[in-house]
């Protein structure tokens, strides 16, 4: 059997930019190749492509097309459409001229939804196709979503009622595919994110400053600026204190919030935006350099953040009210607030305290190598395609 991984297109793989679900794909190829499984990345035609020894085949868009796009406009939507049809025409290609079983496993609605639609029924018989729920939209109740699942999710649904079999990364997912979508629970496949453990792992910190880190795009949502009100006084309390976030600006409006505050409030040597960190080493350069990660997003589906962060040995500062469903191993080691004297509280007794903080540390670094190593996560998603080896 051969496995197709499909890139999304947002970003050419190797990720140049923190794009998750196009790591989902890399991370899955690496022991892939690493334990010479048949596979194959179908991806966006990129003259810069990183340096790779993973197997990609190239699908051609036309070059205003292969732009780097994260403001998610216009361009962006045209661009997931062109290459999506472009994309749809190569699978058949190698469906016609292959000889072998295939199994095609898709991450984005936009690339399964073309390929169905512009695919006989007869070819797609001949192949299996599954597909990752990476939308964070599904992880709230269905009375808060279904106008937004109806408006902006159309081609997500119909791609999940027409996979073989669907991955998702929470059981309020299920819950909702089950429940609303009239999607049976044997099609449905729990599985969890993984983290690189062999890149992400702690080093020797020589930082003289209290880095606290907050890494993931520039929006409301990831809510940057509700970590710089928690830790205000925290930052101008302790001398060595310090606040870095990075990512790329998807919100140029809320960036401009977040440095109103910071001029207003007088912390422009206390935060510092790093920009957009490239994966790999300059990323991981910077979760050692810190002492503690704060997580106060307000809705995620599963964040490799945190699995990153972890494995790097830091402690994880989340907000409780986030509408994210954390695994019971994770929720014995995440440090949850609920509101400013929660914050303080962790802050004061568990990160400030050194001998408290490095506990946290070790225990969160163990959990990631003997649960969500991509090694791990890999072979339950060989097991599901049939493919172990």
């Amino acid at each position: 059997m051969k496995l197709i991984e499909v890139g999304t297109g947002y970003t050419s793989i190797p990720a140049s930019m923190g794009a998750a679900t196009e790591i989902v794909v890399e991370e899955l190829s690496k022991v892939f190749e690493k334990d010479n499984i048949n596979y194959e990345i179908f991806d966006i035609k990129d003259e810069d492509r990183i340096k790779t020894n993973l197997k990609i085949k190239e699908v051609n868009v036309p070059k205003m097309f292969r732009k780097k796009d994260t403001t998610l406009g216009i361009m962006h939507k045209l661009k997931r459409v062109v290459y999506s049809l472009s994309l749809a025409k190569a699978l058949r290609k190698e469906i016609k001229n292959s000889d072998e079983d295939i199994a095609i496993h898709f991450h984005n609605q936009y690339n399964m939804f073309f390929f169905l639609k512009t695919t006989s029924k007869k070819m797609r018989e001949k192949v299996k196709i599954y597909y990752t729920v990476h939308s964070y939209i599904w992880n709230n109740k269905w009375n808060n979503i279904e106008h937004t699942i109806k408006r902006k999710y159309f081609q997500e649904v119909y791609s999940m009622q027409n996979a073989n079999k669907i991955f998702v990364l929470n059981n309020i997912t299920e819950k909702h595919l089950i429940e609303h979508l009239g999607i049976t629970k044997n099609k449905i496949i729990h599985m969890d994110n993984g983290v690189n453990t062999d890149c992400f792992k702690p080093l020797v910190n020589s930082q003289d400053d209290f880095i606290f880190l907050q890494t993931g795009s520039i929006c409301e949502r990831k809510n940057q600026l509700g970590a710089i009100k928690n830790l205000k006084h925290i930052l101008k309390e302790n001398m060595n204190c310090k606040y870095f976030y990075a990512g790329g600006i998807v919100d140029n409006l809320y960036q401009d919030r977040i440095k109103q505050y910071i001029e207003r409030n007088q912390l422009n040597e206390k935060v510092e935006y790093l920009g957009e960190l490239k994966p790999g080493k300059e990323l991981v350069d910077y979760y050692t350099k810190a002492k503690a990660f704060i997580f106060p997003s307000t809705a995620e589906a599963f964040s490799l953040v945190i699995l990153e962060a972890m494995a790097c040995a830091l402690p994880v500062i989340m907000n409780k009210k986030t509408i994210l469903e954390v695994p019971q191993d994770l929720e014995n080691v995440i440090l949850f607030y609920e509101d400013e004297k929660s914050f303080d509280d962790i802050i004061n007794n568990k990160i400030l305290n050194e001998i408290e903080r490095k506990k946290i540390a070790m225990l969160s670094r163990k959990i990631t190598e003997e649960k969500y190593s991509w090694n791990i996560i890999a072979y339950k998603y060989l097991k599901e395609f049939g493919s172990e080896k």
